[in-house]
């Protein structure tokens, strides 16, 4: 959904629009040399831009609530729809769900764009720079959100996939921390208390 949808949500929704501790595992290299060239692989064929939203009204009922949600973090109401609309658009190509997208940043970063963890992991989504280079986009920056929010969004998209489906594995995996469950218990609470619509299968 590009801003001319955003400007146009009726006054009652723009009403309501109106109206740090950086995880230390972030996103390390997968040790796994299959694992890491499958990976790869598939960053170099799904990083690309894209849209969502196909349904205006869909649109305005999700970007309300949760920006209000995300109002704990960023003030600003037009810089929350801006990055609402961002995080949609990277989850849904993605096919992840985009409340999970928001546990994931609120665990990794706290919704700074600048954050750098102490292995270089960088922005929201805490992605490591090697991947620049493994996929042949060294000119990316990943403290650009849209460039972070798709980097993130596909390498969970990976795991999800590898792992079938298993939310605490997936997450895991993504986070460096295979076999354990205090980064994926983390993301869990957090969707669980601030980002939860629907449910999703945290079964093990």
């Amino acid at each position: 959904m590009n801003r001319s949808v955003i400007s146009s949500l009726p006054g009652y929704c723009l009403a309501l629009l109106v109206g740090s501790i950086f995880n230390l595992q972030a996103l390390a290299q997968p040790a796994d040399p299959q694992e890491r060239a499958e990976l790869r692989n598939f960053l170099e064929q799904t990083i690309h831009g894209a849209d969502s939203f196909g349904d205006r009204y869909d649109a305005e009922v999700w970007l309300v609530d949760m920006s209000s949600r995300l109002s704990r973090y960023i003030k600003d109401p037009q810089h929350r729809l801006d990055l609402l609309q961002g995080i949609h658009g990277a989850a849904t190509a993605a096919s992840v769900p985009p409340e999970l997208v928001l546990a994931v940043i609120e665990v990794e970063s706290h919704f700074d764009r600048f954050a750098i963890s102490r292995v270089g992991a960088q922005g929201m989504m805490q992605v490591m720079p090697f991947w620049k280079d493994e996929i042949g986009r060294p000119e990316d920056n990943l403290t650009l959100t849209a460039t972070n929010l798709e980097y993130g969004c596909r390498i969970m998209q990976f795991y999800i996939q590898r792992k079938n489906g298993n939310l605490h594995r997936a997450m895991a995996a993504y986070n460096g921390s295979t076999g354990s469950r205090v980064y994926s218990d983390k993301v869990y609470r957090a969707w669980r208390n601030h980002w939860r619509t629907e449910p999703l299968d945290w079964s093990e």
